[in-house]
């Protein structure tokens, strides 16, 4: 490759790059769809192996997904409608028990009674900017309901996800091949190596986080329902959603399942089972599942995910949080390779 085609080459994708960016509000919808074609390949190719036509096979799985979609939204809608409720009318005895035990005790503390401290003036500050944060949530709400455009931008998406991914999904061998014709015939062999690597990496931590995530909620979900508490479900589905990203759903879920105790409970002791269920769910993530599900030959380290989650996120925004995971695990696979061709120079060799 000529220096004049290495340029022309770093110059078109830093111009696709910053398209992209560009683009970056209107392509959710596309990278959702893009996505859930990418998990439903796998199925679809299962079912030509059985001498199924591929249009076939992709509506079986397409109506087979959008049917268990559609199942879990009736069969969880009712019960965190129920929990909510239930948290609602806990509030009140909550905030008699924070008026008449926890706020005791904490103007009783050496905090409180120290003559430096202004506890008065703090109080003061609270309840000004509560007061201003009640407002600005009102008025987002507010703005957010009347707003047809936020209504219209949802609905779209609504639609343009299934029917996209639906085309993706029938004809995704074939933009497969297309985009594999293209490649440099000198290249084909080593990209599409590397493509492959990168697929590898990518479908088995996809694969075994789902599973961690599922094992994670019902983990949380029983071990909150054996605390008591009326919220289990919908904290153990919540904190295991979130658990996509390492300790994201420990640090959720174990803070709002500490608020729901001490709402429900008004007694501090049920906050030593909540950390109790929650160190658990982690010893048993750290030890067993991820070793077991995931593992390490995948080459993801967690804070390789936690970095590029947040990365994604700051410079593409939803976009980017969708898109970290795969450009991690290709930028891995390259440094992979970069290191094997390294140890190979005679950079490297004595």
């Amino acid at each position: 490759m000529s220096d004049s085609q290495r340029w022309l080459l770093l110059i078109g994708v830093l111009a696709l790059g910053w398209v992209l960016y560009l683009l970056g509000p209107v392509l959710t919808p596309f990278v959702v769809a893009a996505f859930l074609a990418y998990l439903g390949d796998p199925l679809v190719d299962r079912l030509e192996a059985l001498k199924i036509s591929r249009t076939l096979s992709v509506v079986t799985v397409f109506a087979t997904l959008t049917l268990s979609g559609l199942l879990l939204m009736v069969f969880l809608v009712p019960i965190l409608e129920q929990q909510l409720q239930t948290l609602i009318s806990n509030l009140p005895l909550a905030i008699e028990w924070a008026q008449q035990w926890l706020l005791p005790k904490l103007l009783a503390s050496p905090l409180f009674n120290d003559s430096s401290f202004d506890s008065e003036a703090i109080r003061r500050v609270v309840v000004g900017h509560w007061q201003e944060l009640a407002g600005a949530m009102s008025e987002v709400i507010r703005r957010v309901t009347i707003s047809g455009q936020v209504l219209l931008a949802w609905l779209l998406d609504a639609v343009l996800v299934p029917v996209v991914t639906f085309y993706l999904l029938r004809d995704w061998d074939l933009l497969v091949a297309h985009v594999r014709q293209l490649l440099p015939r000198r290249y084909e062999p080593v990209v599409v190596k590397l493509v492959g690597e990168c697929d590898e990496v990518l479908a088995g931590f996809l694969r075994g986080q789902l599973m961690v995530m599922l094992a994670l909620g019902i983990i949380y979900t029983i071990g909150l329902w054996l605390v008591g508490l009326n919220l289990a479900f919908s904290i153990g589905v919540m904190a295991g959603l979130v658990s996509f990203v390492p300790y994201l759903g420990f640090v959720v879920g174990i803070t709002i399942a500490g608020v729901a105790v001490i709402v429900q409970f008004q007694d501090p002791i049920y906050l030593a089972y909540v950390a109790a269920v929650f160190v658990s769910a982690e010893l048993i993530q750290g030890f067993v599942l991820s070793p077991w599900l995931v593992g390490e030959r995948i080459g993801l380290h967690p804070v390789t995910v936690i970095f590029a989650v947040l990365a994604g996120g700051q410079l593409f925004g939803f976009v980017g949080v969708l898109l970290g995971l795969p450009v991690a695990a290709v930028i891995v696979v390259l440094l992979r390779h970069s290191r094997d061709i390294y140890f190979k120079s005679d950079l490297y060799t004595p």
